[in-house]
């Protein structure tokens, strides 16, 4: 009887599966979506699935900083290029020509997004991926600051302005708390300092100061990866106002 049950459990849930890629595949016929780090390992592989999966989605604009002589369109099309996209050149050509890049910088004010583009993604995004982060975990705490806590407050200045927004997804990391021997499902507060203290702190003190505080300011925390991420989560909590933000 016990092994009956367990086998029609099983078969609901594989008989569920369809219907939920389904029902995910459906949510975004029609949609805009707006993604930070996609050129990094996390958001290029998102971009991938929801080009693969997601036949029906309308636009995919991607936060591209220039580098290295190369505009944010040029790195877009060697993105683009890359093997990763073969299935999608083979099977549905056309549907990359809706991944558009947007000319950016996760550390600068507004993102160092011109008026124009800021006024299209305010109309027309629908959901919004924020990936961008410096994953290192030896970063100057400075530069650590910047772009995982500022970058995420800049990022919601810009989404409160948009008008159709679903949805507003924070790839942060399961380490946030692994100073702590047990870790709920839950946003822990800071325990040093706050992310609106941090943010002030290294926008008035040169570099060299902030790394002289920084063993002070990180705590328990191994690195500055994990404490970043953690102050960042925390600003979100407090911040978000009416936002739909969920926190992966």
């Amino acid at each position: 009887m016990v092994a009956n049950t367990q086998n029609m459990a099983s078969l609901e849930v594989q008989n569920a599966i369809p219907t939920l890629q389904a029902s995910v595949g459906e949510f975004y016929n029609g949609k805009t979506v707006f993604i930070t780090g996609g050129t990094g390992f996390m958001g290029k592989v998102l971009l991938e699935k929801l080009l693969k999966s997601c036949p029906g989605i309308a636009k995919i604009y991607l936060l591209i900083r220039p580098k290295k002589g190369q505009q944010a369109r040029e790195r877009l099309q060697q993105l683009l290029s890359s093997p990763l996209f073969d299935t999608v050149r083979r099977e549905r050509p056309s549907d990359l020509q809706k991944v558009l890049a947007i000319e950016g910088d996760i550390t600068q004010p507004e993102l160092a997004i011109s008026s124009s583009d800021r006024s299209t993604l305010a109309r027309s995004v629908n959901v919004v991926f924020h990936s961008a982060a410096t994953v290192k975990f030896d970063e100057k705490l400075k530069l650590s600051v910047t772009i995982n806590v500022l970058g995420t407050q800049r990022l919601v200045e810009l989404c409160k302005r948009m008008t159709n927004l679903q949805a507003l997804v924070h790839v942060s990391t399961a380490y946030c708390n692994c100073d702590r021997r047990i870790v709920k499902e839950k946003i822990y507060p800071p325990a040093s300092i706050g992310p609106d203290q941090i943010t002030s702190l290294v926008n008035i003190l040169d570099e060299q100061m902030v790394d002289s505080l920084t063993l002070q300011l990180v705590g328990n925390r191994p690195n500055t990866y994990t404490f970043t991420k953690a102050l960042a989560e925390c600003w979100l909590q407090e911040n978000k106002g009416d936002l739909p933000l969920v926190i992966v």
